[in-house]
């Protein structure tokens, strides 16, 4: 097989053999000592019989079962040669695949599947190639040991025996190419299937948040109706191998039979008769089993493996950046800019929500980030204010966004304004669309209709990158100083007294007070929720006005957060977004954006109890605080201090630490408690 993928000429595996002479030379002949076993068993039986028990001589006859049984030891000892042989013919073919494999990676650079492929792939092709020359070694000189016995009991038994071998492996020979494809095919539409369905079962909260139930049924029923015609293919074929098998394994046996009695007449002894016998079913019929099976199995193995190790990958094709767009940055790292999508949306409601459906979906954007990944903030920010003076802090005018070209919209027809300085909350189950919507107010997703601003320019355009910063859940910490990584996006000298003032603000303190700002950092060594808190003082410390929180505090306890969050929303001017994931980040806020499909709301915390059963059930509850009017005056909200709190029961804490005197109307207590 060529490094392109296309089959070698036969001279380069020929060139490969020759190369190895005397390896195959040792190995004939240690194959030619186990062939001692298969002649010397029919030609020792045969005399056995006329020379012995038929001539009423049994202890010649037994001699010659001697002969046997010593030859079967020889051919053991043979057998057990051949494998050192095997040997030195398979490893410097696997040593040449290691050094394509690791060259390969080199040259490519980050090559995720050279591990794989190292560990995996290449010991496959090494069995495999192994168990072919096996099969083919011991069909030779098996076959060799068995004709040669027919041909010294009798050459007339050739005549008999060798017609439907040959025919057999003809109609094998025939077969084996089809079976190959066929296998490969097979190979090929079941890897499909199965990375098929690992990204749907990774993505399936994405599938249902995009309402892409019906595409990704299609899509991969379409590939199991593939692999279910290549299997049916693969069926029928290997029943044209079962009756190669039997044509050459088994047929041979029949006129043998139908002629014994033209052979006895013609000088052919019963011995011989049996001898041919014991040739064709204990030697030559397992010789062709582990050959056809070999060759089908090992065979398209190898094939298949070799080609994968020797083709090289074919590098993805470049997507143009929009017209002006700079890379963002990942908490200081380098993230691939967006790409212009390949068709857009007609503009959509400028409504908060609208249930217009979307013209044909467009092509998926190449370089959103995955989810996991920590996905943006702005790089070392400049100073400044919103690039048009008087603008609202971020604005989403008619915004609609999905993932994949026949995916449901994730964010259909949206429309919101934070003002500056306002602190916005936004909530919502897994998979709407929360990160979605940081991700496009930071730029790293274009919206397939729509408008996105921050300080009234475009999200995508370099004046907006400076006026935000992105703080994902997973932060990223660079090898350096703790003073290195919380100075890291600005661009002029920032005092440590400065320093020591956000890291105040934020609740950092006692990670700073460990080894001080001019510590060496290991990032290994951090925590989740230290590495976080370096990206929230990194974040405070920028002058980007609107700062992000991607659920960048789930790693810190309540309180933690709470600090935290308080301390971005009183930076002055400064504008944040948190999407939460505790239900007090959602009360501190001034507004909450509750993001539900088409019942998305958006409102202040006391309000959106009264108008978003979503809310409420997040928050907790079960009605708006202060509306029970039960019999028993209990309030179904958490917590102490409700308004219109006339000393009624709020299970806010363990039952048996709430009852109160007189707390029913029958003046008794709760229960027993």
């Amino acid at each position: 097989m060529s490094a392109n993928g296309r089959k070698m000429p036969c001279g380069a595996g020929l060139g490969y053999l020759l190369r190895r002479r005397r390896v195959l030379a040792g190995l004939a002949a240690w194959s030619a000592v186990e062939a001692v076993q298969t002649f010397a068993t029919g030609y020792a039986l045969a005399r056995a019989l006329d020379g012995g028990f038929l001539a009423g001589r049994p202890g010649t006859g037994l001699g010659w079962l001697a002969v046997a049984a010593v030859a079967v030891v020889v051919g053991a000892y043979g057998t057990g040669r051949t494998y050192g042989g095997v040997a030195a013919l398979v490893e410097p073919f696997r040593d040449g695949l290691v050094r394509r494999v690791v060259g390969r990676a080199l040259r490519d650079g980050d090559d995720g599947g050279a591990v794989s492929r190292l560990t995996h792939q290449v010991e496959i092709a090494r069995d495999a190639f192994a168990g072919l020359v096996m099969v083919a070694r011991s069909f030779v000189f098996t076959a060799a040991g068995a004709l040669a016995g027919l041909f010294v009991l009798a050459p007339v038994l050739l005549a008999v025996v060798v017609p439907p071998l040959l025919l057999g492996l003809v109609l094998f020979l025939a077969t084996l190419r089809p079976m190959a494809r066929r296998q490969e095919a097979f190979l090929a539409a079941d890897e499909a299937v199965a990375t098929s369905l690992g990204e749907v079962c990774a993505g399936v909260r994405d599938v249902a948040a995009g309402g892409a139930e019906e595409y990704v049924r299609k899509e991969t029923g379409a590939l199991v109706d593939a692999e279910l015609r290549a299997a049916n293919a693969l069926a029928r074929w290997s029943v044209a191998r079962v009756g190669a098998l039997a044509v050459a394994g088994r047929l041979p046996v029949i006129p043998l039979l139908v002629a014994a009695p033209w052979l006895l007449d013609r000088g052919v002894s019963p011995g011989a008769l049996v001898g041919a016998l014991t040739y064709l079913t204990q030697s030559l019929l397992p010789a062709l089993q582990n050959l056809i099976h070999g060759l089908g199995t090992s065979g398209t193995r190898l094939l298949v493996v070799t080609r994968r190790l020797t083709t090289p990958p074919t590098a993805p094709a470049p997507v143009p950046p929009l017209a002006g767009d700079t890379a963002p940055v990942a908490n200081g790292m380098p993230w691939p800019a967006p790409a212009r999508p390949h068709g857009a949306l007609p503009a959509g409601d400028t409504a908060l929500t609208s249930d217009a459906s979307p013209s044909p979906a467009p092509a998926p954007r190449h370089g959103a980030p995955p989810a996991s990944a920590p996905v943006a903030g702005a790089g070392p920010a400049a100073k400044g204010t919103p690039a048009v003076p008087g603008s609202p802090a971020v604005e989403l005018h008619g915004v609609t966004f999905g993932y994949g070209p026949h995916a449901q919209p994730v964010v259909r027809g949206l429309g919101l304004v934070v003002a500056v300085g306002e602190h916005l909350a936004v909530v919502g189950p897994s998979g709407v669309g929360k990160s979605t919507l940081t991700g496009l107010v930071a730029g790293l997703l274009e919206p397939w209709s729509g408008a996105v601003r921050v300080g009234g320019v475009p999200a995508g355009n370099r004046g907006a990158r400076r006026g935000r910063v992105l703080i994902p859940q997973e932060a990223y910490v660079f090898s350096g100083t703790l003073g290195d990584n919380f100075r890291y996006l600005r661009d002029d000298p920032v005092p440590d007294e400065e320093v020591m003032a956000a890291v105040e603000a934020i609740g950092a303190g006692p990670l700073v007070s460990r080894a001080g700002l001019d510590a060496p950092v290991v990032p290994g060594a951090l925590s989740a929720g230290e590495r976080q808190l370096v990206a929230l003082v990194r974040a405070y410390l920028s002058t980007a006005p609107v700062a992000l929180l991607d659920e960048a505090t789930c790693h810190l306890d309540p309180a933690a957060e709470a600090r935290a969050e308080r301390a971005f929303a009183a930076r002055p001017g400064g504008t944040l977004v948190v999407v939460a994931h505790r239900a007090g980040s959602a009360r501190r806020a001034d507004r909450v954006l509750v993001m539900d499909g088409p019942g998305t709301l958006v409102g202040t915390p006391r309000e959106l109890l009264a108008r978003s059963a979503l809310y409420r059930d997040l928050q907790g509850a079960s009605q708006p605080a202060g509306a029970a009017r039960d019999a028993d005056r209990v309030d179904a909200v958490p917590g102490p201090g409700l308004a219109g709190d006339r000393r009624h029961v709020v299970a806010h804490r363990a039952v048996g630490q709430v009852q109160a005197a007189r707390d029913l109307p029958d003046g008794g207590p709760l229960g027993r408690q």
